[in-house]
């Protein structure tokens, strides 16, 4: 009897691990390299996961003399080192580069969820207190590098996007838009700045981000925010006004939901050809390797674009109850898919950039890198290539790679892109703690 009680234990334990190793097991992707990016990317069905594939790449650093790869052509050396976090870029007009110095709020590390979340995002390289600062970075003597560093703006929350109109700079704190004077050649505020907008923040605040751009004729803007959940699952109640682009009417202090269904858009620019808004949008997770791809688009007044509710112009995702099939048709299909789980937070057009062929028509986006996907995707800087209409077309160029080591640790991670005065291309590593300037040879 007692064998019988044991082999039946053991059966049991045998079926339990065999359960917990299905559902942990890592999805790896089945697509051939270049099946996810353009204009026609490949799906494939949804692979739903209970336990989502991690596999982050650990943060390493930048060991002594190592820098990132520049395609072939370009050359490329820090501007600025010894940096806390840097994400988003602004270039003033005299030349000067701001850089916010930031990371998340403190999030909660109770519970299980909220202890494996902290847990990867220190393995990542996330999990750093934010220095709340507006870095200025000046190069006065054009040699490629910055010889003045100073707190330029500080007592921040969590702040990320900024805008210069006129002599206002406006600053995207993760609660509030703010507005503080600004003199040219400055190199320090010390104005407490006013609030033009709050902005929604509630816990968790998963999409942290507020980034900013100003409407060339400088009456609007603009204010990218994410949404506070993968697919909903907290409740739509807690996604009023996210997943959106918001537009602020700066003579009036109006605002409305400029575009909608945008799980997580970061990067934004005004295409040069049509004058049209377009931003990078993080897409959602849980569905396998191969899906969703994150996407470059422009963005239209009005446009709903499918979020939580489908993905791509009209897969529905089956997760999300109750469902909503009758958007489909509403929803508007992105323009050019990124890759899956690479992550776009950068974006730039090609506008006055001195890199040369083939980096003349199109835009540089910054892909931040996987954190569930085998095997990795993004941890680079590509340049998608635009046609004479501006519309994307091909497949995307490596302008700058070498962030993973060969172990899958990563030395940095891109962030923003910019074009620098003199037309090169500055990229933030916020893991590296520099700003790379990408220069042609």
């Amino acid at each position: 009897m007692k064998k019988h009680i044991l082999a039946l234990s053991l059966i049991f334990i045998l079926i339990g691990a065999g359960a917990v190793y299905w559902l942990t097991r890592p999805d790896v992707a089945r697509l051939a390299a270049g099946q996810d990016v353009g204009r026609e990317p490949v799906f494939t069905p949804a692979r739903p996961q209970w336990i989502p594939t991690v596999a982050v790449a650990r943060a390493v650093g930048w060991p002594a003399g190592k820098a990132p790869v520049a395609a072939q052509g370009l050359s490329v050396a820090p501007f600025a080192e010894g940096l806390e976090h840097p994400r988003s870029m602004l270039r003033l007009p005299n030349g000067d580069i701001l850089v916010a110095e930031t990371n998340s709020p403190p999030r909660p590390g109770t519970g299980i969820v909220g202890r494996v979340m902290n847990h990867f995002m220190n393995k990542a390289g996330a999990d750093v207190p934010s220095a709340n600062r507006i870095t200025l970075l000046r190069d006065a003597d054009k040699d490629g590098k910055a010889e003045v560093k100073t707190a330029f703006l500080t007592g921040l929350n969590s702040p990320y996007g900024m805008a210069l109109v006129g002599d206002t700079l406006y600053v995207a704190n993760t609660d509030a838009v703010m507005a503080f004077p600004y003199k040219e050649g400055e190199t320090k505020i010390a104005d407490k700045g006013r609030k033009v907008i709050s902005l929604p923040h509630g816990a968790p605040n998963r999409h942290w981000t507020r980034n900013l751009i100003a409407s060339p004729d400088g009456r609007l803007l603009y204010v990218a925010i994410g949404s506070n959940s993968n697919v909903a699952e907290g409740g739509l109640e807690t996604e009023t006004n996210r997943a959106a682009i918001i537009e602020v009417n700066l003579e009036t202090g109006d605002n409305r939901v400029f575009a909608s269904g945008l799980r997580n858009p970061v990067g934004m620019a005004w295409n040069p050809v049509t004058g049209a808004l377009w931003a990078v949008v993080n897409e959602r997770d849980g569905l396998g390797s191969d899906l969703v791809p994150d996407f470059l688009t422009r963005v239209e007044f009005g446009g709903f674009y499918g979020w939580p509710w489908n993905y791509w112009g009209g897969y529905e995702d089956k997760r999300v109850e109750p469902g909503r099939p009758e958007l489909r048709e509403y929803t508007h299909r992105p323009d050019y898919a990124l890759g899956n789980h690479v992550a776009p937070l950068g974006l730039a057009f090609a506008t006055a950039s001195k890199l040369g062929a083939p980096f003349e028509q199109g835009a540089f986006v910054g892909l931040h890198g996987s954190w569930n996907r085998v095997p990795a995707a993004g941890y680079k800087v590509v340049f998608v290539p635009f046609d004479a209409k501006g519309v994307p077309q091909g497949k995307p160029v490596d302008v700058l790679g070498g962030f993973l080591s060969p172990d899958n640790e990563a030395y940095g991670r891109p962030v923003d892109v910019l074009v620098d005065a003199e037309g090169a291309l500055l990229v933030s590593d916020d893991v590296g703690g520099r700003i790379w300037r990408v220069s042609r040879k």
